[in-house]
């Protein structure tokens, strides 16, 4: 009955972890004899506990050693929505509709919320988009544009709104490189772009909760639009192409 009670409890506060974001999909969990020492509970009752979790599919083991977290969370979302968006591309702007509403919360949340080493962690993240901007690595910009905006989200300390903020960027990951091959062409779009993201991180660095909303959802809005306007380009490339090819 106790390895009952503990196991309920290392489960329970490995999934706090998992919520909050401490421990991601993908990521190792520390080795059994360091992780049981770090939850105060004995080896067996920590082993009982991953076995509930992986029950859940929250956790899995794998080949050669170690246990990690699954991307479940995730992907009981992502999964079935990406497959839908594939056959009904209208869906992407009610998605890029709610991604506005969920960047200017979580940016306004963050402003009023975020400690030390959550502004910290913004930072870094925001001085490693603008490093890849300067290099002009349009791969490295993606990878740092979800990183930001991620941090941000969890910067607001709301588990769901920060699960769902990733979850969005994993359905979108293509767009937004799309997006910013398109803006990478027009450099007055591109330096809009920058003049976006630092707004929002100057805004939330000053605690302007209504600023950085604001910030956030005109960057949206610029974003929305952008994709709109490559849309309708590429589908005019494509009608001159088709006429080129009957003649």
């Amino acid at each position: 009955m106790q390895i009952q009670r503990l196991s309920d409890s290392v489960a329970s506060e490995i999934e706090r972890r998992m919520l909050e974001g401490s421990l991601r999909p993908g990521q190792r969990l520390p080795p059994e004899r360091e992780l049981a020492a770090q939850l105060g509970v004995s080896r067996p009752s920590l082993r009982e506990g991953l076995r509930k979790l992986a029950a859940r599919g929250l956790v899995r083991s794998r080949q050669g050693g170690g246990t990690y977290v699954t991307d479940r969370l995730q992907a009981a979302f992502v999964d079935p929505w990406k497959d839908m968006l594939s056959h009904h591309p209208g869906l992407q702007q009610d998605l890029l509709e709610l991604r506005h509403m969920l960047e200017g919360q979580a940016a306004e949340l963050a402003s009023q919320r975020a400690n030390e080493l959550d502004l910290q962690r913004v930072g870094e993240a925001y001085g490693r988009l603008q490093q890849a901007y300067a290099a002009e690595d349009l791969q490295a910009c993606a990878e740092a544009d979800v990183d930001y905006h991620q941090a941000i989200a969890e910067a607001s300390h709301n588990a769901l709104l920060a699960h769902l903020s990733a979850s969005l960027h994993r359905l979108i990951h293509d767009l937004v490189q799309q997006n910013l091959h398109f803006l990478h062409a027009r450099p007055d779009d591109w330096e809009q772009l920058r003049k976006q993201h630092r707004e929002i991180w100057l805004n939330l660095q000053a605690r302007r909760a209504g600023a950085a909303a604001q910030a956030a959802q005109r960057h949206m809005r610029f974003v929305r639009d952008t994709m709109e306007q490559r849309e309708r380009e590429q589908l005019r490339l494509e009608s001159t192409r088709r006429r080129s090819a009957a003649r």
